[in-house]
């Protein structure tokens, strides 16, 4: 723990087999990583289209499930009804809370929790729905936090996407994030135009980026994956700090973020 913030934090290549991580600090310590845990839900999703259980233009609605505004879109769109993979793409997007919950009524937090066992994700986990009021820890049952996990299980997630084991949907998902404020703040990429997975045009030669970040008070977390042709190189850092830290806390956390980013842009520049 540094000034009151706890950090885990790993990088390795992932098309090395057993490769030493580039860098690694407290990479088993397990903490809250807000909305990163949704990765699971957009793995769970994936696998049953991909298995044919549940089609990719089944249609989901935002009426009945929990409503919650904060990140997204979908909450501001008059549109009641969108295809799963539509909603997917949201949460993939702009984190989408209402997307989130939707699917979740879909698939089931049971349902997340068993895919998540299947892939080996623990200590990674999706312990509830996304709710817009303050979780009251003290209330029976309620989990105490959103989602968490180690930056060892974040990679080890990576991994699974990267030999095929979670469905390459969810690489397509991530590819669209527009949170481009942490880690890959380093990698100059423009946050609402850098997706090139999928496009028969894209700029292959270009190293592409997909992640996924979640933000709560006292919690700023980023995982993601770069590709730079045959070489593919996984990372993800999570800070914790106390919540009656000031805004210097999160200012020192989004600096550490992007210097982070900074080391494995120039590992990657060094071939």
């Amino acid at each position: 723990m540094t000034g009151g913030i706890q950090w885990s934090i790993m990088a390795v290549r992932l098309d090395v087999p057993d490769a030493e991580p580039w860098f690694a600090q407290s990479p088993d310590l397990v903490l809250k990583t807000a909305s990163v845990g949704k990765l699971l839900v957009l793995g769970d999703v994936a696998r049953r289209i991909g298995d044919g259980s549940l089609a990719a233009d089944h249609r989901v609605s935002k009426q009945h499930a929990p409503f919650v505004r904060d990140s997204g879109l979908w909450h501001a769109l008059d549109q009641d009804e969108l295809t799963v993979v539509d909603a997917c793409r949201l949460v993939g997007a702009v984190s989408d809370n209402l997307a989130t919950n939707v699917l979740l009524d879909l698939v089931g937090l049971d349902a997340v929790a068993t895919y998540g066992d299947s892939i080996g994700a623990k200590p990674m986990e999706m312990l509830d729905y996304v709710s817009g009021e303050a979780r009251d820890r003290s209330a029976p049952g309620v989990p105490p936090t959103l989602s968490r996990a180690s930056a060892a299980s974040l990679v080890h997630y990576l991994r699974r996407l990267y030999d095929g084991t979670v469905s390459p949907r969810v690489e397509e998902w991530m590819s669209l994030s527009t949170d481009l404020s942490m880690v890959a703040s380093a990698f100059g990429e423009d946050p609402l135009a850098h997706n090139v997975i999928g496009e028969p045009d894209g700029d292959t030669a270009h190293p592409t980026l997909i992640n996924k970040t979640g933000t709560d008070d006292g919690i700023r977390a980023d995982v993601g994956l770069l590709r730079d042709g045959d070489r593919a190189v996984g990372y993800a850092a999570i800070a914790n700090w106390p919540t009656d830290e000031s805004e210097p806390g999160v200012a020192a956390v989004m600096a550490r973020m992007r210097r982070i980013g900074e080391e494995i842009r120039d590992r990657m520049l060094q071939g």
